[in-house]
């Protein structure tokens, strides 16, 4: 399954929605997303499960990367 995370780079600063970044992952849950994520150190806000559509809509973005972590 495939994962987008909407996400703040720095866990100290408060979030503002204008920082706020995505990346698309592959994982099996949320909570293997959050384990793959884990040592990152990203303030994570949402979690969501990608469908069919959503991710050939994302493909159509020239800066579209399935992260490999």
């Amino acid at each position: 399954m495939i994962y987008k995370v909407f996400y703040q780079e720095n866990m100290i600063e408060t979030p503002l929605r204008e920082n706020t970044k995505s990346l698309m992952i592959e994982a099996s849950s949320i909570e293997d997303v959050r384990k793959k994520l884990t040592n990152h150190g990203y303030n994570i806000e949402f979690i969501e499960m990608m469908r069919d559509a959503q991710i050939a809509f994302e493909k159509n973005d020239p800066d579209f990367k399935l992260e490999e972590i």
